[in-house]
C-alpha cells in the first residue's frame, strides 16, 4: 500500500481540523517546534533587546511593565511572620513576641542598602529583580558576605543583581567541555555546552547528566559592552547550592512555560510584534496630525526658482539649517507668514484628509487583544474606567487575580529565599533564638515561615467594599488580617496597638456626640 494511501486511511481526529494538510486555510501555515532550548534559547537575545526597546519606547509595553511593578510590589513586599506556635511548643504571646523581634530585625537589614553597588536596599532589589523578569524572562541575585557589618546594620549578607545578559555560556574552550553553537532567527547566537561529565550548559545554565540546575556561568560584562576596555570577557562558574549551609548562591527567578526549560522569556514576548506595530501606527498617525495642522502650500514653478519664497519672514533661528544648494530645492512655511513669489510661481493650497476617526477605536480594539494576551484587561492597562461599577469592578478582579498569582511567584521565589538566608545568619549569630534551628529541617521549616504583604487593590466603592469584609468576618469567610491586608495593606495586629493606644489617650476626652470611646455610634442621650 502506497504511503498517501496509508495516510488516506489513517486520518482522523485533528488531521481533520488543527492538524489538517489539506485545508486551503491550512496549507499556507508553516509551523516547526523543537526542544525550549531551540525553541527558545536560540531567540532568547533578539527577544530581550526587542522587549527593553519597546518598554523605552513608552506605549502598551511601559503601561504593561509598570502596572505590573506598581500592583505586585508597590513600594516592597513586607514580611509578616507566621509561626505554627503550637507544633513550636510557644504559647500565642511567646510567638507574638518572637515575630515583632523577627520582624524588627529583618527590616534593620532590608532597610539598610544591602545590594553590592551600596545604592539600594531590599525592596529597591524587589523592583529590579520582578523588572528584570518582566523585561529579560528572568533575572538572577548573587548573595554574598561582606568581611564585616556595615554602618547601622549588624548583618553581613548582601544581595549582587547581576543583568540576566550577563548569565551566558562561555566562548571560549574551557578543558573540560566542547562547545557549539545554534543559530535562530538572523544572525543570533545562542551558546551551547556539552561536558564530559555528562551535563551540559544552556544559556549559562549548567545542569547535570539528569537535568538538574548546579550551576550557573557569569561573565564579567555585559555580552553587548565595551566596557571597561581593559578586561577581557571572563566567565565565573557559581554553584546554585552551598553544599555546607543548602543555602542558594543564586536566588533565580524564572517562570518556565514548558518543563526542562532553563531560561525565561519576557513577559512581552507574546505581543512584541502586535504591540510594534501598535507603535507604529500611533507614530503615522501623530505625523499625520502634526502635517495637518499646517497650512499646506504647493509651489507651481513655471522658470527659475526663487531662493525661498515662503521662508523670508521666518526668524533666522526658526528656519532648518541647511546648504544653499539644499534651500534652493525647499520650501519652508510659518505661522502667519507672508511673501512675494517670483516670477512663474504660483501657490496652490491643499485640504488634506486623513481617517483620524477611527484611531481610537482600533488602538482600543487592539489594546484589549494585548491585554488579554498578557492576562490583563484593558481597563487596567490603559487606567481608563468609563464603563458600569460592576464591569471596573469586574476588571480590577481580573487584573488582581494575575497580580496576586505574580505575588505570590514571586515571593516564593525571591522574598522567601533571601528571608531564610538572613534568618540563618541571625539565629547563627544570636541575634534570633530558634531551638532546634540547625538540628531539625523541620524546625528550621516552622521558624521560617511567613507571608509577604504588597499593596492593596483599592476600591472602586469603598463602603460597598467594607461593607462586604465585614459581612466576611461576621460570616466567619474571612479574617481581620486578611481584610485589613486586602483593604489597606497594613497590619491588622498592629493597628490593634495604635487603636489601644489612642484610645486609652482620648478617654478623658470629652465624648463625642456621634462616636463613644467603646466604638459605638450614637448620640448624647443614649446610655451604656
Amino acid at each position: 500500500m502506497k504511503l498517501s494511501m496509508l495516510r488516506e486511511v489513517t486520518n482522523s481526529g485533528y488531521s481533520h481540523s488543527g492538524a489538517s494538510r489539506r485545508k486551503t486555510s491550512m496549507q499556507g501555515w508553516t509551523s516547526d517546534s523543537r526542544s525550549p532550548q531551540e525553541d527558545i534559547g536560540n531567540n532568547l537575545r533578539l527577544l530581550r533587546e526587542r522587549s527593553r526597546d519597546l518598554y523605552m519606547s513608552g506605549g502598551l509595553a511601559a503601561g504593561a511593565i509598570n502596572k505590573n511593578k506598581s500592583n505586585v510590589l508597590g513600594s516592597g513586599l513586607t514580611l509578616k511572620c507566621q509561626l505554627n506556635y503550637r507544633m513550636l511548643g510557644l504559647s500565642a504571646e511567646q510567638a507574638k513576641e518572637w515575630e515583632e523581634k523577627t520582624e524588627f530585625e529583618f527590616n534593620l537589614w532590608a532597610a539598610s542598602k544591602i545590594d553590592h553597588t551600596g545604592l539600594n536596599d531590599f525592596y529597591d532589589a524587589q523592583r529590579i529583580m520582578l523588572t528584570g523578569w518582566l523585561l529579560n524572562g528572568d533575572s538572577i541575585a548573587i548573595q554574598k558576605y561582606t568581611d564585616k557589618a556595615e554602618g547601622l546594620n549588624p548583618y553581613r549578607l548582601r544581595l549582587h543583581v547581576v543583568e540576566a545578559d550577563r548569565l551566558n555560556t562561555p566562548n571560549r574552550n574551557l578543558g573540560n567541555s566542547s562547545f557549539a553553537s545554534a543559530l535562530g532567527d538572523g544572525d543570533e547566537t545562542s551558546s551551547y555546552a556539552e561536558l564530559k561529565s555528562g551535563g551540559a550548559i544552556h544559556n549559562g545554565v549548567e545542569v547535570d547528566w539528569s537535568g538538574k540546575v548546579v550551576a550557573f556561568w557569569l561573565s564579567n560584562k555585559h555580552p553587548n559592552s565595551v566596557f571597561p576596555l581593559s578586561k577581557p570577557m571572563e566567565w565565573a562558574r557559581v554553584q546554585a547550592t552551598n553544599w555546607v549551609t543548602g543555602l542558594p548562591n543564586c536566588v533565580y527567578v524564572v517562570d518556565p512555560e514548558r518543563p526542562e526549560q532553563y531560561r525565561g522569556v519576557p513577559y512581552l514576548a507574546p505581543v512584541i510584534e502586535h504591540i510594534k506595530q501598535m507603535n507604529r501606527y500611533a507614530e503615522a498617525e501623530i505625523t499625520a496630525a502634526i502635517v495637518n495642522s499646517f497650512f499646506a502650500a504647493f509651489i507651481k514653478v513655471d522658470g527659475p526658482k526663487n531662493e525661498a519664497p515662503l521662508g523670508s519672514a521666518i526668524a533666522p533661528e526658526d528656519q532648518i539649517e541647511m546648504s544653499r544648494e539644499d534651500r534652493l530645492a525647499s520650501y519652508e512655511m510659518g505661522p502667519g507668514t507672508i511673501n512675494v513669489l517670483g516670477a512663474g510661481e504660483d501657490v496652490t493650497f491643499g485640504d488634506p484628509k486623513h481617517p483620524t476617526m477611527g484611531f481610537e477605536p482600533f488602538t482600543m480594539t487592539m489594546a484589549k487583544l494585548a491585554g488579554s494576551a498578557l492576562d490583563m484587561p484593558y481597563e487596567v492597562l490603559l487606567s481608563v474606567f468609563n464603563s458600569s461599577y460592576s464591569a471596573s469592578r469586574a476588571a480590577l478582579l481580573q487584573a488582581w487575580r494575575a497580580f496576586r498569582d505574580r505575588r505570590d511567584w514571586f515571593s516564593n521565589d525571591f522574598c522567601q529565599p533571601i528571608y531564610e538566608s538572613w534568618l540563618f545568619e541571625a539565629v547563627a549569630t544570636g541575634r534570633i533564638k530558634a531551638p532546634g534551628f540547625f538540628s531539625d529541617p523541620a524546625k528550621r521549616k516552622m521558624w521560617s515561615q511567613a507571608i509577604w504583604i504588597g499593596p492593596s487593590p483599592g476600591q472602586i466603592d469603598p463602603i460597598k467594599e467594607v461593607q462586604a469584609s465585614v459581612m466576611r468576618i461576621n460570616n466567619g469567610f474571612s479574617t481581620h488580617e486578611k481584610e485589613t491586608s486586602e483593604l489597606t495593606g497594613m497590619d491588622w495586629d498592629g493597628n490593634i496597638d495604635v487603636l489601644r493606644r489612642e484610645w486609652e489617650m482620648r478617654k478623658d476626652l470629652p465624648i463625642s456626640p456621634t462616636v463613644k470611646p467603646n466604638g459605638r455610634g450614637g448620640d448624647n442621650n443614649d446610655q451604656d
